[in-house]
């Protein structure tokens, strides 16, 4: 049986917001081990690398196979004869989905909470990339979808206002919020980016782990080496290492970074980070019953607000068709 293009979009939307859920648990949960958070980058990006690095080799074969050639009748470019895509392009998706996203994020671990992260980041995409897609692709907003991201950023502030109003006491955890919501904005243009290029699932994602693989890891192998940059990788024991690779690299970058795509070509990249709004209410949920974090009133109003801010936002989709 041959599933219709929305199924499969809801079934990416599934797994990309329980794999974003999972993702902010953890991070809670391992905020106190060994690793750095650019050594988690770090790992995070060879964990990614060596399955999606392979998969770009035999992928640019068999499309060299198929089709030399592009719409224009010039033989097609791929970067390194690894990534899908030529260089700019390769490039552009690489330093926004995996070198300043990953830097950016774990970053603001160093100074603010992860509570603060599940709530500036998967909760302000929304809003990030309305406004990019407004201005780059030139996509409409409806009233109702203005009403739907209203309610998604109140709903998002209460989740976190409490640790978020913190800030303000003093202290460097603002530094870490403003790294938080830098890395939401990069993720935002990656998200507008695939749309405007058609980007498919897959090779968008090979294309991201091709250039942090050749460009990222390299480069902070050299400077952790060195000891310009402080990391505990020579401390780590393996199995956290082994643990922050499948995780972060395969769950969260390979996995998820397929479905996220694949849903971004179903519903639009607007829509689907709506979708994704879901993320900072129901990781703090799971904080409640898997970490034992008080539950208070303004998670459960904060993620209605932005469970019927979703449905403002998401309701009446027209599958996207692939170009």
């Amino acid at each position: 049986m041959q599933l219709s293009k929305r199924t499969i979009g809801i079934a990416a939307a599934v797994i990309t917001v329980t794999i974003w859920t999972g993702f902010i648990i953890i991070a809670r949960a391992m905020a106190h081990k060994t690793l750095t958070p650019l050594d988690i980058a770090f790992v995070r990006m060879i964990g990614a690398g060596i399955i999606m690095v392979p998969w770009g080799w035999w992928w640019v074969r068999r499309e060299r196979q198929r089709n030399a050639v592009d719409a224009n009748g010039e033989a097609k470019q791929y970067w390194l004869g690894l990534s899908p895509y030529p260089w700019r392009i390769t490039a552009t998706a690489g330093v926004l989905a995996a070198v300043l996203y990953a830097s950016l994020a774990y970053s603001g671990f160093l100074f603010a909470p992860a509570a603060h992260a599940s709530v500036l980041m998967p909760g302000m995409l929304p809003l990030w990339t309305t406004l990019i897609a407004l201005v780059v692709i030139g996509t409409p907003v409806s009233g109702k979808r203005w009403i739907g991201l209203g309610l998604i950023v109140v709903g998002g502030m209460l989740v976190g206002g409490a640790s978020l109003l913190r800030a303000f006491d003093g202290g460097e955890i603002w530094k870490g919020d403003l790294l938080f919501l830098a890395a939401s904005f990069s993720w935002s243009a990656y998200t507008v980016m695939t749309r405007k290029h058609a980007m498919g699932a897959i090779p968008a994602t090979i294309a991201v782990c091709v250039f942090a693989l050749a460009t990222f890891v390299p480069a902070y192998a050299l400077l952790a080496w060195t000891g310009v940059l402080v990391s505990h990788l020579r401390e780590a024991p393996w199995s956290e290492i082994i643990f922050q690779a499948v995780v972060q690299g395969i769950g969260s970058v390979v996995i998820s970074g397929i479905t996220f795509v694949r849903m971004v070509e179903t519903f639009g990249p607007i829509r689907s980070t709506m979708i994704t709004a879901l993320v900072p209410g129901l990781s703090a949920l799971g904080a409640v019953f898997f970490l034992g974090e008080p539950l208070y009133w303004n998670l459960m109003l904060g993620l209605a607000l932005v469970t019927v801010g979703i449905v403002f936002g998401v309701k009446t989709v027209t599958p996207v068709r692939n170009r």
